[in-house]
């Protein structure tokens, strides 16, 4: 059931209700009693879907489906390459190893 929103012309008193759909609206201010009330186009009418069981992206257009499709598999393409445009690939290099020469503890000069 929607809530719906109230003005009365009479003594500008703004309220909300909780209506059945098929009720017909008020007429009768309920702070002044006069029958000046007059039912306000608000969103309180709009119908809510609550559960585990509806999402927004449910009743999406085809045009929007296929256009995710295709923003999707541009996006698998995109990242299959793993060597890159110029062969290279985004991981840092190893740190390279000196071959031949064994590092050896300095002498000091310490006169021993």
């Amino acid at each position: 059931m929607p809530t719906y929103e109230y003005h009365c012309e009479a003594c500008h008193h703004d309220f909300e209700e909780f209506q059945s759909m098929s009720e017909p609206p008020l007429v009768k201010c309920p702070k002044c009693g006069k029958k000046k009330l007059r039912r306000l186009f608000g969103t309180g009418a709009a119908v809510l879907f609550k559960g585990s069981g509806f999402y927004e992206t449910d009743y999406r257009s085809d045009s929007y489906k296929k256009a995710a499709k295709a923003d999707q598999d541009a996006g698998k393409s995109g990242t299959a390459d793993t060597n890159g445009a110029n062969g290279k690939t985004d991981a840092p290099a190893a740190p390279s190893e000196k071959k031949g020469k064994k590092s050896e503890p300095k002498a000091s000069k310490s006169g021993d």
